[in-house]
C-alpha cells in the first residue's frame, strides 16, 4: 500500500481539502507555494496513463474543481497542473496557485508553513469545494 493510499485511508494525518468515493486532494507537505495541492485516485494506480479513459477523465474533472476551490481562496494569476510521478509510485497530480511561470518550478526550494496555516489553507479549500458541489 503506497503513502498515498494510507493517507486517502485515514491511516497517516493530512491536510485534507477535498474527497469524493474516487478521489482525495491534500495540501502536500513540502509545498512551492501556499495551497499546491496534490490530488490522487484512491484506486492504488502508479501511472497516471494507466488509468481507464473514463477513470482518468473523472479524475481530471475532479482536479479541475480542486483548482477553482484553489483559485477560490489563494487569488492567483492561475492555478498550474503538473503530473511527474516519480517520487510516489501512485497517480498524482499537483495543483499550484501562480502568480508566474516560476512557481511551477519544482527545483525551487520548498516553502514551510506551521500545521495551523496548513490547517487554515485545507479548510478554506474545502470550503469553497464544497460551495462548487
Amino acid at each position: 500500500m503506497s503513502i498515498f493510499s494510507k493517507i486517502a485511508a485515514g491511516e497517516i494525518p493530512s491536510y485534507k481539502c477535498a474527497e469524493t468515493e474516487e478521489f482525495y486532494a491534500f495540501l502536500d507537505i513540502n509545498p512551492l507555494v501556499k495551497g499546491h495541492t496534490l490530488c490522487i485516485p484512491r484506486r492504488e494506480v502508479d501511472y497516471i496513463f494507466d488509468m481507464e479513459d473514463d477513470e482518468i477523465a473523472r479524475f481530471q474533472v475532479f482536479a479541475k474543481k480542486v483548482a477553482c476551490a484553489i483559485k477560490a481562496v489563494f487569488p492567483c494569476i492561475k492555478v498550474g497542473e503538473a503530473v511527474l510521478g516519480l517520487e510516489v509510485p501512485h497517480a498524482h497530480i499537483h495543483l499550484v496557485p501562480m502568480q508566474s511561470e516560476k512557481d511551477m518550478l519544482f527545483s525551487n526550494p520548498k516553502k514551510q508553513f506551521t500545521p495551523e496555516e496548513m490547517t487554515e489553507a485545507a479548510e478554506k479549500i474545502r470550503d469553497a469545494f464544497s460551495r462548487l458541489a
